[in-house]
């Protein structure tokens, strides 16, 4: 597993690796996967942007940097604290099902799960929209001024690493005998780049300059009108077409072994508009947390801490058996939870005052047994915490769908007291071939769908799957506090919840607290 990225704010302080010193600065702090995404966002704090500006440009960066991780195709859920309006804001970052994506099509052709590659798993690229969303409502700076660095790293290259290589190599059959437009691109003269040799990205590089032109040509319309003009290029514009054309024209073969084209169309691109949202909320011990609503995993944590707020974690004394044990307990009813209720709340009645009640939790903390450990996840029955009554209920048997592996990380902080804090993920080269010409490639998170019409995080088009992506931001007496993150899929808010534990309970200074052993069930 990657480090887990954060920032403190108040000290400011900052760590993206394991056993480094405690990092501290008094004007700003960035931190992300790569260490020259992080020069990107350093360098915006210097030309005088904010946190925000300061995000977007390393997830730009990172797109081209960390593609076997994250690309341009992808995601990028996103929580803000807003220094000027003091509070926090959630940007959705996640695209949508096809319209043409239902349950019904797959039945039709006897698939019975989602595959992870290919592109039947596509939801709409959802980055450049989130991104321009933030800059727009809480940035500073022009959409030329945060691409720069991702613009220069693509077009001039970088030196290739070990990670990136090794997941060259993993697909390195594929890209030969069946993905000939990633082939141009990761197998230059026919072989995999090796480590240090400067690997460039020429077709992101156009796309990316592309982008900047149509901002550059409605400048005169003001900040805002040429941010949304260059987002409508890509949604709506020659972008689209030629995304809808490619997946279109071109059959790929999938995990299930299903050869097919895509689902999308140029009216799924337009359509298309991500959004600002309240935040998920929950007090623990007078520290305000917060994550992104039901659509994601991240509400998890929120149930976790309220679970172990009626503890005495410190008595149990930091990683004993029993401390291990409770926390494994805690996570096993709040995942429960989540696999039963969690979904996109456009589509599904969420109880979401329920799940997070503290009367709730006081209530489902009776069943957590010290002397053993339960075999089974056990959801549990928020509506009575709504107003609501739900007759009958009976704890159905649940099976998890593991999320994708991937993802990385983004933090961001300034003098003014704005936070940024985004799990950007998917899009990546390995499971889906590269847009031809555009140099990116579809995310494949519709595989998170469930083809059970039961289920509320079923499939149904223009739904946004359950996530996994879970970015975490905290404030103490109504000033900043936390933001963090770790990549790895289910297991993302298991390690959030030890790292903040770590911090809050054990008084682990940032580094300790990263570095401390963690463990996922």
């Amino acid at each position: 597993m990657k480090p887990l990225f954060s920032l403190l704010l108040g000290h400011l302080l900052v760590l993206t690796a394991a056993t480094r010193p405690v990092v501290m600065g008094t004007h700003g702090m960035a931190a992300s996967g790569h260490p020259q995404a992080v020069r990107a966002g350093v360098k915006m704090l210097e030309q005088g942007g904010n946190a925000i500006d300061a995000g977007v440009a390393q997830v730009l960066a990172q797109s081209v940097l960390e593609f076997n991780l994250f690309g341009f195709g992808g995601e990028c859920p996103i929580l803000i604290y807003s220094a000027q309006d003091k509070k926090v804001y959630a940007i959705s970052g996640q695209g949508v099902a096809p319209r043409a994506a239902t349950i019904e099509w797959f039945r039709k052709n006897h698939i019975e799960l989602i595959p992870e590659d290919g592109f039947l798993p596509a939801t709409t690229p959802a980055v450049l929209d989130a991104l321009v969303l933030a800059l727009d409502r809480f940035g500073s700076l022009t959409l030329a001024q945060v691409m720069q660095p991702a613009l220069e790293l693509a077009r001039d290259g970088f030196p290739m690493y070990p990670g990136f290589r090794g997941g060259i190599r993993s697909i390195e059959k594929r890209l030969r005998e069946e993905w000939p437009s990633s082939a141009k691109v990761f197998l230059p003269n026919g072989q995999i780049p090796e480590v240090g040799d400067v690997f460039v990205q020429k077709d992101l590089a156009r796309t990316f300059q592309r982008l900047l032109d149509v901002e550059a040509k409605n400048r005169r319309r003001g900040r805002g009108a040429a941010l949304r003009a260059a987002r409508d290029y890509f949604y709506k514009g020659d972008i689209a077409r030629e995304i809808v054309r490619f997946q279109r024209d071109f059959k790929s073969r999938d995990a299930n072994n299903f050869v097919s084209a895509g689902l999308f169309t140029e009216e799924d691109l337009a359509s298309y508009q991500g959004r600002i949202e309240d935040p998920a909320h929950t007090s623990y011990r007078g520290i305000d947390v917060y994550k992104l609503p039901f659509w994601s995993q991240g509400p998890v944590l929120l149930q976790m801490l309220n679970l172990l707020e009626g503890y005495d974690l410190k008595a149990l004394k930091h990683n004993s058996a029993d401390y291990i044990h409770l926390l494994a307990e805690a996570a096993k009813l709040a995942y429960a939870d989540r696999e039963y209720w969690y979904a996109d709340p456009d589509f599904v009645k969420v109880p979401s005052r329920g799940l997070l009640s503290k009367d709730y939790a006081a209530q489902r903390r009776k069943l957590i047994d010290m002397a053993r450990g339960s075999m089974e996840l056990r959801p549990g029955d928020p509506l009575p915490f709504e107003g609501l009554k739900l007759t009958h209920f009976q704890p159905p048997v649940i099976n998890l769908r593991p999320g994708e592996k991937g993802t990385t990380g983004t933090r961001a902080a300034d003098a003014a007291g704005n936070l940024f804090s985004a799990t950007p993920s998917g899009g990546w080269f390995r499971t889906s071939p590269i847009l031809d010409g555009l140099g990116f490639v579809l995310s494949t998170r519709g595989q998170i769908f469930w083809l059970d019409a039961s289920k509320p995080n079923r499939l149904e088009p223009g739904k946004r799957p359950r996530t996994t992506l879970t970015p975490s931001l905290a404030l103490k007496n109504g000033q900043p506090f936390l933001v963090f993150g770790t990549p790895g899929g289910d297991e993302q808010d298991q390690v959030n919840l030890q790292f903040f534990l770590n911090h809050v309970e054990f008084g682990m200074d940032i580094q300790e607290a990263i570095d401390a052993p963690n463990f996922q069930i």
